[in-house]
């Protein structure tokens, strides 16, 4: 890979390598619905460092909207991810991602920067359009514009990082040089990863991100997608989330979950070998388990580790 000259600490322990990371994200609990347990989402999260996990992904879901069932962790990222950058030495911290249309850029400009300071460069910046329909109005914002704003945002990000005193003007209000935010990151720009297709064209994509962050594909599909993106990006990486759960059973096959699946390590070990053959080079793995710790434990050593 190529680095992009802003790599940071957490984008180079990310995709430094030729071969595929490996990534989990919050909550770690498994609460999806609630508000877990601080404690144990810290204590989980240094226990992933420990084992071999290179990121710790925390997701933006500003509201709790019962017929989505996820609550994303209840947590605000930016807090989140600074508490735990404090508890961690040097695995990566992601986002994944935030939701541009309904933060105002400055705020956002402001809040990576001050994780990505306070943690050393560890951060990456996973951004997204959405996809919870009453989160809009109660942020008064036209979920048409979504598309528009994704790249007003994006745009915002890079100048407000790369210079100071700007000048700048945009639907969420202007600066005419008199003013800067700080902190500014550990690198010229943080490194950004657009979430799906966070309703942009291929193009917008490869020009303005430095990866690309998807959801769980088929095979197939997944493959189509990893080549359209190296005609279009390059060597850029590709990044998708995964919904595992281990059965007990080490030769178990697999059974489809949503977003993911039901198996045995072994089975997992030949699946993830396959993603990296067709070119993946990180995946945020979501584990469901009524033990996470131990299914942490499991899965290092018996796929992350066999990779």
């Amino acid at each position: 890979m190529t680095e992009p000259p802003h790599a940071n600490a957490g984008y180079r322990r990310l995709f430094e390598s030729d071969g595929l990371s490996f990534g989990t994200g919050f909550p770690l609990t498994g609460v999806r619905e609630s508000t877990p347990d601080p404690t144990a989402e810290v204590r989980l999260a240094a226990h992933a460092e420990a084992v071999g996990f290179d990121a710790l992904w925390a997701r933006d879901v500003p509201t709790y909207w019962p017929k989505f069932g996820d609550a994303g962790g209840a947590f605000d990222p930016w807090t989140l991810l600074s508490h735990v950058a404090a508890e961690t030495e040097d695995v990566a911290l992601g986002t994944s991602s935030v939701v541009l249309p309904l933060r105002h850029p400055i705020h956002v400009a402001k809040a990576a920067a001050s994780v990505d300071r306070l943690s050393g460069g560890r951060l990456v910046l996973g951004v997204a359009s959405g996809d919870r329909d009453p989160e809009y109005p109660a942020f008064g914002v036209d979920p048409d514009e979504r598309g528009r704003l994704v790249r007003e945002g994006v745009d915002a990000l890079r100048t407000l990082w790369r210079e100071r005193y700007p000048t700048l003007d945009g639907s969420w209000g202007h600066l005419d040089g008199e003013v800067d935010v700080l902190p500014k990151p550990t690198t010229e720009t943080l490194p950004l990863l657009p979430t799906g297709y966070a309703r942009q064209s291929m193009e917008w994509l490869a020009d303005h991100g430095d990866g690309w962050l998807f959801y769980h594909l088929p095979d197939d599909t997944l493959r189509s997608y990893i080549e359209e993106w190296r005609d279009h990006a390059g060597d850029k990486p590709f990044v998708i989330a995964v919904r595992v759960a281990l059965a007990d059973d080490p030769t178990a096959d697999p059974e489809h979950l949503h977003l993911g699946y039901r198996a045995g390590v072994e089975w997992f070990r030949n699946y993830f070998r396959r993603l990296e053959d067709y070119g993946l080079d990180h995946v945020v793995v979501s584990l469901q388990a009524e033990e996470p710790k131990r299914a942490m434990t499991t899965f290092a050593t018996e796929v992350i580790d066999a990779v």
